[in-house]
């Protein structure tokens, strides 16, 4: 019996599934991020350009390339460990170094990624950081005294992770050498797994958060074009009350205001809606870090909601903004096209009337013309049948002026019926 055939994408779909492992690290140790965004259109971009940038770095530590179709990449290149991931919009760069500076949050641990190579990078760096991973001390007042160290602590979110499995902390602020921070502190018996799961949940956090701010930028761009269009807006419908402006001069420029929101609502609609997306992952991961208060101070879910939400909520309300417009605006263009109906209406109505009238008065007319038809027939009928009876006159001895006397009336009745039988036979 042949055994059954199997759908073409089963293994490439189930393996998927597998691609993109999380690493495995020991404390201490130490991590470096990096995003790179394309700023135009980076969702359209040539992701070929990616892979080879990846190639490159690969190249400089001597290090295996990547498959041809790769969109992932992890593994072995040097003394680090590389995991390479390629996004809709960016690509990210986490190195893990099995080591630790002495120097917390050295920035000479951000030239493992060479300077050229940086300066050939297909696109800009959205974001980097800088991970320190220790053991987890005794006291937690040794944490507290190093978190007040390292981080801005007006900013500083830490919190108790996955049951107590790690401390983690960061100020998500930008410090001298253009990074985030971000600290772990992992218990003795958290195995390596769970420990490069977290660090890869915090990698992502930022990613998407600052992804995700990219949308608020946008916000920034278009608020004033909004408050000038929802100000020409109003004022067009406040001329709709009145009669001051022809209704078609209106309709006119409020189908100008539609489109420009059109516009608009076309060059936000992809950033909005990557921006829901990602917003949602970088809550999806912070939920998953199961995270517990650490000595009074905020959580990382407490941090975005003071910070992060509300600009997610401007992102939002602006989105809402601009259908409510746009809606505002079709609405007004229906009711002011209703407006401009009901005045051709009206003037049709004016139109007809007039030609109503004339019709009459060219019926008057007509009726004249009638009349000054049949006395003129009658004049050239009675002079025909004045040469007619001429003749008979002398032979009964009557007069010509009297003969075309009685002659005249039964000639202008019989003209006037052969003109009335006429006109009744055309009607």
């Amino acid at each position: 019996m042949a055994p059954i055939k199997d759908y073409p994408q089963r293994y490439a779909l189930t393996g998927e599934l597998h691609a993109r492992p999380f690493p495995s690290l020991k404390a201490p140790s130490t991590a470096v991020f990096l995003a790179i965004k394309q700023p135009e259109d980076a969702a359209n971009r040539d992701k070929s350009v990616d892979l080879a940038h990846l190639t490159a770095l690969l190249d400089h530590y001597g290090a295996p390339r990547p498959d041809a179709n790769a969109t992932h990449y992890y593994g072995e290149m040097g003394k680090y460990w590389l995991k390479w991931e390629q996004h809709t919009e960016l690509v990210t760069y986490t190195v893990f170094r099995n080591d630790m500076s002495e120097r917390a949050f050295d920035p000479g641990e951000f030239d493992v990624f060479p300077d050229y190579w940086l300066n050939d990078a297909p696109g800009g760096r959205i974001t980097s950081a800088l991970l320190r991973l220790m053991p987890r001390p005794k006291s937690d007042e040794e944490i507290k005294e190093k978190l007040d160290e390292w981080f801005v602590p007006e900013s500083l979110a830490v919190a108790s992770v996955l049951d107590e499995a790690a401390v983690v902390a960061s100020d998500f602020r930008i410090d001298s050498a253009g990074h985030l921070r971000i600290a772990v502190f992992t218990d003795k018996n958290t195995d390596d797994r769970r420990t490069g799961r977290i660090v890869q949940r915090l990698c992502e956090i930022e990613t998407y958060k600052a992804a995700s701010m990219l949308g608020f930028s946008m916000v920034r761009w278009m608020s004033p074009q909004l408050n000038t269009l929802d100000a020409k807006l109003e004022d067009l419908m406040a001329q709709m009350r009145g009669p001051a402006a022809r209704a078609e001069d209106t309709l006119h420029a409020l189908l100008d205001i539609s489109v420009e929101l059109e516009t608009l609502a076309v060059k936000t609609a992809f950033r909005f809606g990557a921006t829901g997306a990602y917003q949602a992952i970088v809550s999806q991961r912070i939920e998953a870090l199961r995270e517990e208060r650490f000595m009074g101070r905020q959580g990382f879910a407490e941090f975005m909601m003071r910070r992060y939400e509300p600009a997610m909520r401007t992102v939002g309300a602006s989105d809402n903004r601009l259908k409510a417009m746009s809606e505002r605006a079709i609405r007004a263009s229906e009711l002011l096209r209703t407006r401009v109906d009901v005045e051709r209406s009206a003037q049709n109505q004016e139109i007809l009337a007039s030609m109503d009238k004339r019709a009459d008065l060219q019926l008057r007319l007509q009726k004249t013309v009638e009349g000054l038809s049949v006395v003129a027939i009658s004049y050239y009928a009675v002079s025909l049948a004045g040469y007619l009876l001429y003749p008979l006159a002398d032979a009964f001895g009557i007069n010509k002026g009297t003969l075309l006397a009685m002659v005249t009336l039964p000639v202008v009745g019989a003209v006037w019926l052969m003109v009335r039988r006429l006109r009744k036979h055309l009607g």
